[in-house]
């Protein structure tokens, strides 16, 4: 893949204009609140519980979004990706409207955080599009109309004239459009919200990889890090698809998918004003799924299922570059400049889960690829619920034990899976 660097050279890490940052742990210390992992999750709940006056202790591993949420597509959803008639029949009629209300608010939530904290992130409120590969790609977008239109989704099916229109592609048979939906910088959104969680008081540690939990009896938390003991009233575990063996705790159980995103140079401007002009983030109906979007700078970001860190890689940088050719032969060989991958952490019922470690102790996890607006509003309701309000603060019932006996099996069959597919041409254009 001409002029291609190394899948670590993400797109988002060079181009976040945002900073914060925190020495490693050196000494051992004591907090009302510690947080381990500081993505999405970890940093919004971090903001929240400062700002309601705790001392909070924020532990990360690496650096500050290393994980899932410095390598995300960006897309600011609203909604989890199962349809809200789903969610109703899984989780029973008011829990599931419980947790699709909280979920319809969550780009609001993260657009006036943005506002509120002056966060520069390349925010942009220009919906998102959900595109239709295929005639039954457009009868599934159909349905998904009529169940959001029920639940008061502002959506609307686009035909596929004012698609091409949209996406400056003609490979799409229609899409629907959610205007509550936008996009952002993932890695600046997170830094900033990290950043102003300092600036709220919470102290921030980088490099401070947590290597045990422990209960204390009288109630309370002491965790480890780099060596140092750390005592916190309260405990909340925020590392999703990332998380790190610590000794007296177990893993959150899930599935892992992994996704790959492959940017180009900025385009040309005759060729930008054709390309997704309004700005949406778009992905598509196809069960090995792929996303395009741009960013502020004009670069075409395509991204697909698979893991081109590993031994596909090959494979899925094939698949990258006749997937973009196909959806826009006017790039022909415009270079991917950056290509990188993460981790989803996916729950076998496609629902996120808040996991009770013990008393004033959760672990959050399993956003299934909607990490952005799920993650804020879950890490504020975290801090909500260790501030005080209890579990009542959750969108969603917490559960004593959650496991998932098939996620190796399953997260194997979908990386073979997302191989198989991106080894033959991408389909044919619509006609």
């Amino acid at each position: 893949m001409t002029g291609a660097r190394e899948p670590q050279a993400a797109l988002w890490h060079d181009s976040c204009r945002e900073t914060a940052s925190g020495a490693p742990l050196d000494a051992p210390t004591t907090a009302d609140l510690a947080i381990v992992g500081a993505g999405f999750t970890g940093c919004a709940a971090a903001l929240e519980a400062a700002g309601r006056g705790l001392n909070v202790i924020l532990l990360e591993a690496g650096r500050i979004s290393d994980g899932g949420s410095g390598r995300n597509v960006g897309l600011v959803n609203a909604g989890l990706w199962l349809p809200p008639d789903t969610v109703l029949a899984q989780m029973g009629e008011a829990a599931g409207r419980r947790l699709i209300t909280a979920l319809a608010a969550g780009p609001q939530e993260v657009f006036a955080l943005i506002e509120r904290h002056g966060i520069d992130c390349e925010p942009r409120r220009a919906g998102t599009l959900h595109l239709a590969h295929s005639p039954a790609g457009l009868r599934d977008l159909g349905d998904r109309l009529a169940q959001g239109l029920r639940h008061g989704a502002p959506l609307a099916l686009l035909d596929r004239a004012e698609t091409g229109a949209r996406t400056g592609s003609r490979a799409f048979h229609g899409a629907l459009l959610d205007p509550r939906a936008g996009t952002v910088q993932p890695r600046a959104y997170c830094t900033g919200l990290a950043r102003a969680a300092i600036a709220a008081g919470a102290r921030l540690h980088e490099a401070s990889p947590v290597t045990s939990v422990a209960a204390l009896p009288g109630g309370g938390w002491r965790l480890a890090a780099n060596g140092h003991e750390i005592r916190a009233g309260a405990l909340l575990i925020a590392t999703n698809a990332y998380h790190r063996p610590a000794a007296g705790m177990a893993a959150p159980q899930h599935a892992v998918v992994a996704y790959s995103q492959y940017a180009t140079a900025p385009l040309p401007a005759a060729l930008r004003a054709q390309i997704l002009p309004g700005g949406e983030g778009c992905w598509d109906t196809a069960m090995v799924m792929s996303s395009i979007r741009t960013d502020s700078a004009g670069r075409l970001i395509l991204g697909g299922m698979g893991d081109a860190g590993g031994p596909g890689r090959a494979v899925h940088d094939g698949w990258a570059r006749r997937k973009l050719r196909r959806l826009y032969p006017a790039l022909g060989a415009l270079p991917f400049v950056h290509r990188w991958q993460g981790r989803i952490a996916m729950t076998a019922d496609h629902v996120p889960k808040v996991l009770e470690l013990g008393p004033g102790g959760y672990a959050v996890f399993g956003y299934s690829g909607r990490g952005i607006a799920p993650g804020t509003v879950f890490g504020r309701a975290a801090a909500a619920a260790l501030a005080g309000d209890g579990p009542g603060a959750f969108p969603l019932p917490v559960c004593r034990a959650h496991a998932e006996p098939f996620r190796k099996p399953l997260s194997a069959w979908y990386e073979a899976g997302a191989t198989l597919v991106h080894a033959v041409d991408p389909p044919p254009f619509a006609r």
